[in-house]
């Protein structure tokens, strides 16, 4: 007779603790992950002048936009929130008659001061300083997307937390009873995979704009994978009802 592989256990044979503690894991990551997918929204949808989040925004985040400025991009993409639609419209206008200094210091002043310097003082070395029209003008220059600087910086932190995020997610769904085990396999391999594609493609797109697809689809294989093994791993911790004979599929190879 065949003995049961040891190494597997399903949720059901753990003590109600462990089992609490999975799905409090499991709740949390969900909201973390929900909370991601806000503000990659957020931080990019609107970039090519249009609503909503499509592949032209991505391209724009890390290729730029000739025929737009840092600030341009700025107001239209993320920021287009945080002020008034006609103080908007008098900031681009600014811009695009060239940013002169004395029409900055009569009209866009004081805009900037009530509605930016809040975030924008020069404090935080990683946000854009506007405190004075020097650093504003900065930003009045072509739009030339992310800097090599910041896709490095940004991707070795995404690399790392997304690594432990669905290293916790492939722990806790390796314990869920899922045939055949290769699908099984390939659903906690995929993120990684997909990581690597998704991280890649930002400098691809930097030099091909088209490759925006590509950032796209492996966020979304991601996302696939991370709704896959949290659907399946609570489903399973308290309402799936493991028996013998499928402890004996686990059973290794002879």
């Amino acid at each position: 007779m065949v003995q049961p592989h040891r190494m597997f256990f399903h949720y059901s044979e753990f003590p109600l603790s462990r089992r609490t503690l999975f799905t409090g894991t499991l709740i949390m990551l969900g909201i973390g992950y929900l909370f991601a997918m806000i503000q990659i929204y957020a931080a990019h949808s609107g970039r090519d002048g249009k609503p909503g989040l499509s592949a032209a925004d991505i391209a724009v985040a890390y290729s730029g936009n000739p025929e737009a400025t840092k600030l341009e991009a700025a107001l239209l993409g993320p920021m287009s929130g945080m002020l008034p639609i006609n103080e908007r419209g008098d900031i681009i206008g600014w811009v695009r008659r060239g940013a002169d200094p004395a029409e900055f210091e009569e009209r866009i002043k004081s805009v900037i001061e009530s509605r930016c310097l809040a975030c924008h003082d020069g404090s935080n070395p990683h946000i854009a300083n506007l405190d004075g029209v020097e650093h504003v003008a900065e930003l009045a220059e072509i739009d030339t997307g992310m800097t090599l600087y910041t896709l490095v910086r940004v991707s070795h932190i995404h690399m790392f937390g997304m690594t432990f995020i669905f290293f916790i997610m492939g722990m806790i769904f390796s314990h869920a009873y899922v045939r055949p085990i290769w699908f099984k396999s390939a659903v906690i391999a995929l993120p990684f995979c997909a990581l690597i594609l998704d991280v890649g493609s930002w400098y691809m797109t930097k030099i091909f704009p088209a490759f925006a697809w590509v950032v796209m689809v492996g966020g979304g294989l991601m996302g696939l994978s991370f709704a896959i093994q949290w659907i399946i791993s609570m489903y399973q911790i308290w309402f799936y009802k493991f028996t013998a004979r499928e402890s004996s599929d686990e059973a290794p190879a002879t």
